[in-house]
């Protein structure tokens, strides 16, 4: 088989700025993407595409909200939300995939696996929910939301306002894997565990419950590309190259970097826990499992980080 690279595309790929956060914007940004990762696949290698979903979660949640303080609808669980942008992103991705080959005449197909992520019921995130999701609610707001979903734990932001906040766990286990490996095998282009993919528990008799939860999309792609043997993982993101002293008049640009280095930069604290440490931390955890290269980079640097001229690159 081909060369095979996982690219994890992050919010970048799918919402340019405030200005374009409509579905017809969200789709040309990712045709945009999607010709850099045709590149890579005219290159000679096979891919599996990965996604966020945060921003689409937030616009879902804030429709069910609207519609249950005016119509009195039925909310939306997160889990379901995250179904939903799976399936919606995934088919944006497909399509933009199939055009662009259509435009290159190359004889691909690609197809979307809506993808179950296990994690485990003990995880201590249960118990310290962290992850912010959804819209900012008011003071004048906050004593309806409590009230009516008495299950979320909804804290203060930043003197911003008030924010429901949610269990990110660690995946253990991919659901699918063994689909989303034969597709890769019979030469599909593949677009799996979108938004970290839907949580689920597994029970002693392989009963599979949905979470209401947010799995770290990087971390689940990262165990994505340990579980396919990936020669690759790529992490798309907003910037060239990941940085330390980010922003400063002494900030220094990462290129080729050992883990070892990567991870003392990491324990010294240089990358911020809301931007790039996710990132590093996925990118470690594949090299520890066995991966041979992490790349850090933009979508447009994608090719040529791949041949080794450009991004972050980590053995």
């Amino acid at each position: 088989m081909s060369k095979l690279a996982v690219i994890a595309i992050g919010g970048n790929s799918l919402i340019k700025d405030k200005e374009h956060l409509n579905v017809e914007d969200q789709y040309e940004a990712i045709c945009e993407t999607v010709r850099y990762i045709v590149d890579l696949i005219e290159e000679g290698y096979e891919v599996v595409v990965t996604h966020g979903n945060g921003p689409q979660v937030g616009f879902i949640m804030r429709r069910s909200e609207i519609a249950e303080e005016v119509e009195h609808m039925h909310p939306v669980p997160l889990v379901s939300c995250d179904a939903d942008t799976q399936g919606a992103l995934g088919y944006q991705i497909q399509q933009a995939l199939h055009n662009e080959f259509a435009r290159r005449n190359i004889s691909k197909n690609a197809v979307t696996i809506v993808t179950q992520v296990e994690v485990d019921s003990n995880d201590p995130a249960f118990l310290h929910p962290t992850k912010p999701i959804g819209s900012f609610y008011g003071p004048e707001q906050i004593d309806r939301i409590r009230n009516n979903h008495p299950d979320w734990v909804v804290v203060e932001d930043s003197n911003r306002g008030y924010r429901r906040v949610v269990p990110s766990p660690m995946p253990k286990s991919i659901v699918e894997i063994d689909a989303i490996e034969n597709l890769v095998k019979a030469g599909f282009t593949v677009i799996a565990v979108g938004g970290g993919g839907i949580p689920v528990t597994i029970d002693e008799n392989n009963f599979f419950t949905g979470i209401n939860a947010v799995i770290d999309k990087d971390n689940a792609s990262s165990m994505l590309a340990s579980r396919l043997d990936a020669d690759i993982f790529i992490i798309s993101t907003a910037v060239p190259n990941v940085c330390i002293n980010f922003g400063k008049p002494n900030e220094v640009q990462l290129r080729d970097i050992d883990s070892v280095s990567l991870r003392k930069l990491k324990e010294e604290g240089h990358f911020a826990p809301g931007s790039m440490l996710p990132k590093i931390e996925a990118a470690l955890s594949y090299l520890e499992m066995g991966g041979k290269k992490a790349i850090i980079t933009s979508p447009d640097n994608i090719l040529k980080a791949v041949r080794g001229q450009a991004g972050t690159i980590i053995t």
